[in-house]
This record gives structure tokens, C-alpha cells and sequence, in this order.
């Protein structure tokens, strides 16, 4: 989509334009961007390592979030 160079904000920001939810590994993302104020809901991902075969493992927790999950809202998961 050609958002390799974007930073958490813009990231955000263009994001929304596109998507209801995004899914992300990066767990500073709570620290560095305000969601609340965003037209955008975020589920970060936690997992011993960021390799599929343990992401992979928290596919039905995601699926269970994604349906109830409201834009402004952030929802870790895995932990």
C-alpha cells in the first residue's frame, strides 16, 4: 500500500482513511499515539515472539475482538 515509511501518526492517520481496525505488533504504540481521539479502533498483538507460528495462536481472540472493538479504542491481546 506504500505505507512502509510511515511513522505510528501518519501511520494512523492514513489508516483510518482505510480500515475500521488495525492490527499491530508494536506495543509502544499506546505510549506514543492517543486512539481515543482517532476514527479508528487498534488491537496490538502480544506474543513471545513476532514470528506467524505465535501470532498464528492468537487468531480466535482476534476474531472475538474484532466484532466488538469500537473506533478510539486500543485492546491487547495475548498478554
Amino acid at each position: 500500500m506504500g505505507w512502509a515509511g510511515k511513522e505510528n501518526g501518519a501511520l494512523l492517520a492514513v489508516a483510518e482513511s482505510e480500515f475500521d481496525v488495525l492490527i499491530t505488533v508494536d506495543q509502544k504504540l499506546k505510549y506514543q499515539q492517543s486512539v481515543a481521539e482517532r476514527n479508528i479502533a487498534v488491537v496490538v498483538l502480544v506474543a513471545r515472539r513476532n514470528k506467524i507460528e505465535f501470532l498464528r495462536l492468537l487468531v480466535p481472540e482476534i476474531e472475538r475482538i474484532l466484532v466488538a472493538i469500537k473506533p478510539g479504542e486500543l485492546c491487547e491481546i495475548g498478554v
